[in-house]
């Protein structure tokens, strides 16, 4: 088990695994699921290209941040074209990978804070 200690030396996290983890509190998604939903929560900024998407996700189930579970979702009909046969596969946080985006949340409020202070005494 990670300790608290090996969890913060894991931050801070890319802005791509950020968004990525984040993408997942709701609930599962495929792969697609998540790259637009990092679009829209990057408020547009990061447009994950398949081969970054599937090496971050890589990554992320080597470091059981997140896990690999069945989607039960209908596979549309322009994903079945693209990739007939194959079942989607869909992932989810793990108890380590929440703990992991808890604590960069956590830093960066953290950060934002001691910027709100200083603003407020005008040096921003």
């Amino acid at each position: 088990m990670i300790d608290g200690a090996d969890v913060q030396n894991n931050l801070p996290l890319t802005e791509t695994t950020f968004f990525i983890l984040l993408s997942l509190v709701p609930k599962p998604k495929h792969g697609y699921a998540i790259m637009k939903d990092v679009h829209g929560l990057s408020r547009e900024r990061i447009a994950l290209s398949t081969g970054t998407l599937y090496g971050a996700i890589r990554r992320l189930l080597e470091q059981g941040w997140i896990t690999r579970v069945p989607d039960n979702a209908r596979v549309s009909d322009v994903e079945q074209t693209l990739h007939p046969g194959r079942p989607r596969k869909a992932y989810r946080l793990t108890d380590l990978g929440r703990r992991i985006l808890n604590a960069e949340v956590e830093r960066l409020q953290a950060l934002v804070a001691v910027a709100r202070l200083r603003a407020v005494e005008g040096q921003v």
